[in-house]
């Protein structure tokens, strides 16, 4: 990209807003928004602004964009999802590696895995806040099971009932059945064909939700049963 390239001169320990954008997949505009939303809360404990620069873009033209030392990045992307924070943690590491090559230091401090490691546990940590809401839920393969079904034929069994529609590649709560305490959606991270980290949900079903399921099986069973015996 041709404004990060006017901008190596800044040195390894500073990312400019524009590779924060360029990262992160973000429209740079978006992410000086950011920055300029959250540089007072920082101002007023650190007593200092985040430092504004000039580049010139593809026409020739001066822009503003913000050069962030290490720490002001990751407080900035504080405000940014899972995957993004990661792949900052990954291209700063990189930046450090680049500085210790740069000084003839042969011996990296840590391996490319390790990096990856550490990006996949901030991950896993930000993963297992977002989904305490789902804490002690039931999958419906779980609830398949316990009612001697397979999942595929519970999953059509309740979308015939109207309880869930299938919708955008997964099942949800159709209107009648939301806001009732039946079930949440858990959050889960998995890896495309393309190699990057892709983010989805799925329903899992509270205790509440599970017996209404076990009680509509149950009644459709005794009403097939008294079909065959009148």
């Amino acid at each position: 990209m041709t404004e990060i390239q006017n901008l190596q001169a800044m040195g390894a320990q500073r990312m400019t807003s524009l590779e924060i954008a360029e990262i992160t997949g973000k429209p740079h505009n978006d992410v000086l928004k950011a920055i300029r939303k959250m540089e007072s809360a920082w101002v007023k404990v650190n007593g200092g602004n985040f430092s504004l620069v000039d580049y010139k873009d593809s026409k020739g033209e001066l822009r503003p964009c913000y050069s962030l030392n290490k720490m002001e990045c990751l407080y900035i992307a504080t405000k940014f999802n899972d995957e993004a924070r990661a792949k900052l943690v990954v291209r700063w590491q990189q930046l450090e590696q680049e500085r210790l090559m740069s000084q003839d230091i042969r011996h990296l401090l840590v391996t490319d895995q390790d990096v990856m490691h550490e990006a996949e546990r901030i991950v896993g940590r930000e993963l297992t806040c977002d989904n305490r809401h789902a804490d002690g839920c039931i999958t419906v393969t779980d609830i398949a099971k316990v009612l001697g079904m397979e999942t595929k034929a519970l999953n059509s069994f309740l979308k015939n009932r109207g309880v869930q529609r299938w919708r955008r590649g997964q099942y949800r709560l159709t209107e009648n059945y939301e806001g009732r305490g039946l079930a949440q959606n858990r959050l889960f991270v998995y890896y495309g064909k393309d190699g990057k980290t892709k983010r989805s949900t799925y329903l899992v079903w509270t205790t509440k939700g599970a017996e209404m399921i076990e009680e509509m099986v149950n009644q459709t069973k005794e009403q097939i049963e008294d079909i065959v015996t009148d």
